[in-house]
């Protein structure tokens, strides 16, 4: 009876281990950043067209608002775009470079366990693959609750580093500030452009709401460290949340990191995309007027 017993138990911790080793999950966000500062930006802009403003509110509307899938296991997750057919690749190549700032472009591999990711990204016409620590968050956690897609969701806030060479995290300037630079560049020759009035913060305060009905240390994005699957994360500009969870779906992902690019670490990338970006702004300065900008549409 016992030697009957002793078998069962080896044989019920065989299956759950092969479940809990063969789990994985997946789940679509749906991203949308705030354009309302960039829109602003045309009121009263003389050389921008009705035509002009409309295709450019067009090109913002695709680059940030977009469709992610998150395939998950136990410890690894991959976190890439929805393709579409009309992809923002087709505009210039201002917009492309905007459109790979904006939480587009390559695939996120999270490695929960060894606490390390793996992002391939193409940028300015060169591929890399930026490899580096995930970034830890301390969270506060909270008793506030609400459901989300039938999950009981838990709230949970966090203040993290604004990321440089995301085009998403610029905020309008103060107008105290904007009067400031006014009279620091009083009697002085200068040549402006649309970033001039705007700027990026040091630190911006997440709020996320995750569910520990979904006992993975996953999120979208680089959003990982709570006790459950993040369904919603807002920075205050950029809204994530999740529209549809599958657990074991039939067809599995493969969740392993791409090998494709040039292998440098993300400070190395942020330098390399920061460069360009002065380097994209110098060119444009004074182009259109005094804080004006100019927009290539198409090629």
């Amino acid at each position: 009876m016992k030697k009957n017993l002793f078998t069962i138990v080896l044989v019920l911790t065989g299956i759950f281990a092969n479940a809990q080793k063969d789990f994985q999950g997946m789940a679509v966000y749906e991203t949308k950043t705030s354009t309302g500062d960039f829109k602003s930006r045309f009121e009263g802009n003389k050389d921008i067209t009705p035509e002009m403003q409309k295709m450019f509110e067009e090109r913002m509307k695709k680059m940030f608002e977009k469709t992610f899938i998150l395939n998950f296991d136990k410890s690894a997750s991959i976190y890439k775009e929805e393709e579409k057919l009309d992809a923002t690749s087709q505009g210039g190549g201002g917009m492309r470079m905007m459109s790979s700032m904006t939480g587009g472009g390559g695939t996120i591999y999270k490695n929960v366990k060894e606490k390390a990711y793996t992002v391939d990204k193409e940028f300015m016409g060169k591929e890399f693959l930026v490899n580096d620590s995930l970034p830890k968050l301390n969270w506060t956690m909270g008793s506030e609750t609400r459901v989300i897609g039938g999950y009981t969701c838990y709230k949970a806030t966090a203040v993290k580093p604004a990321s440089k060479t995301d085009f998403r995290n610029f905020r309008p300037k103060k107008e105290e500030d904007k009067k400031k630079d006014s009279i620091a560049n009083a009697g002085k020759e200068t040549k402006t452009s649309f970033m001039d009035n705007l700027e990026m913060p040091k630190e911006i305060t997440v709020t996320a709401w995750y569910t520990p009905e979904i006992p993975v240390n996953q999120g979208p994005e680089f959003y990982w460290g709570l006790p459950g699957l993040i369904l919603e994360v807002n920075d205050g500009k950029t809204t994530i949340l999740c529209s549809k969870v599958v657990i074991n779906p039939k067809e599995k992902a493969e969740i392993k990191p791409s090998t494709k690019g040039k292998s440098i670490s993300q400070k190395e990338y942020d330098d390399t995309v920061i460069k360009k970006m002065e380097e994209f702004q110098e060119m444009n300065q004074g182009k259109g007027g005094r804080g004006g900008m100019q927009i290539r549409m198409g090629r």
